[in-house]
């Protein structure tokens, strides 16, 4: 099963759960790659990260919103130009190494194939670079409930999240977790939200979060074994022929050997 495009962007924009869930996750993001440091990076979003990447386009170099072809794409961001692009989950529009920070979000969790999204994930990005999941938690009340998006598609632990990018090459960095309130739109949960954050995140860690989140770096690892010997001709053994030029051994007419005119 695939998020829909259009149910998407009622929860984050019109829902009041939604708007509340955008700005913690989005406060959550910002903690870890601060937009004042974004300056001349390109950041990427892949799923439905676009609510989150507002903030770096004042300061990235460029910002792009790629959006899976079974979830549909929007444009965005509004009364601007647009950022976002349909792309397909193995095969995204951009170069080789191009990107510098890249958020997933509301999609590696319903990918037909999560192991060849995040080899993608790897190949777009360069050396160093970094990339931030954010997954359904598989113990939090927000996996178990299918009004919101979170509780589409498969729903993971902190381990298994690991272990698939580290078999994708990533390294992990950070872990954590977010979204403590309950999926409910009570305005008392909603009111105090940000109280419940700061103390889930004291005492409870993963246990009864809704959302998984990690930051997972590229490292390309430096060749090991035997070292292999380059071998680069010298300008001169180039140019031997020309140094000392050599009489052609092709005969003369009168049946002895050619000799060299020097003109």
């Amino acid at each position: 099963m695939h998020h829909d495009v259009a149910a998407l962007r009622s929860f984050y924009y019109d829902r009041p759960l939604g708007r509340v869930v955008q700005r913690i996750l989005r406060e959550r993001l910002t903690a870890l790659w601060p937009p004042s440091r974004a300056t001349g990076m390109t950041v990427a979003g892949y799923g439905f990260a676009a609510p989150l990447l507002r903030p770096y386009l004042a300061r990235a170099r460029r910002v792009m919103a790629l959006m899976p072809g079974q979830q549909g794409v929007m444009a965005w961001p509004a009364g601007l130009p647009n950022h976002s692009v349909l792309a397909d989950e193995d095969a995204w529009p951009l170069e080789t190494g191009s990107v510098d920070r890249l958020l997933v979000l509301h999609a590696l969790e319903t990918a037909d194939h999560a192991a060849g999204l995040l080899t993608e994930c790897a190949r777009v990005l360069g050396p160093g670079g970094r990339m931030v999941v954010m997954v359904p938690n598989r113990a939090g009340l927000w996996a178990q409930t299918d009004t919101t998006p979170f509780g589409i598609g498969r729903s993971y632990t902190r381990g298994q999240l690991e272990a698939q990018a580290r078999a994708a090459g990533f390294v992990p960095e950070t872990a954590g977790a977010a979204v403590y309130i309950p999926p409910s739109d009570r305005r008392f949960w909603l009111k105090t939200a940000q109280l419940w954050e700061r103390t889930g995140t004291r005492i409870a860690s993963v246990l009864i979060a809704g959302v998984v989140v990690a930051e997972f770096s590229k490292q390309t690892p430096a060749p090991v074994g035997p070292a292999q010997r380059v071998v680069i001709p010298s300008p001169l053994e180039l140019l031997d022929g020309i140094r000392r030029p050599r009489p052609s051994a092709e005969p003369s007419r009168s049946g002895g050997p050619s000799r060299r005119r020097d003109d």
